[in-house]
């Protein structure tokens, strides 16, 4: 099974987040972009578990967008 997730940066709060629809229920956020990525490994296999039913092996395909405001508002 792969499974894509989604990891933002929010510029406003200063957090990466992490979320995907093929592992319904899981949405985490960190400062910071590694730890998040190692939280998001350790919680998978439970939420795929609990909220799909499946057991058996899978692969993370982490998707990163940042998007920064610069300069000043003219």
């Amino acid at each position: 099974m792969k499974c894509t997730v989604n990891v933002l940066w929010d510029e406003e709060a200063e957090r990466w987040v992490a979320s995907s629809n093929d592992v319904p229920g899981l949405v985490l956020e960190s400062h910071s972009f590694e730890l998040l990525l190692s939280y998001y490994e350790d919680e998978a296999a439970y939420f795929l578990e609990e909220n799909r039913d499946y057991k058996g092996p899978f692969q993370l395909s982490f998707e990163t967008v940042r998007i920064v405001n610069v300069g000043a508002a003219s």
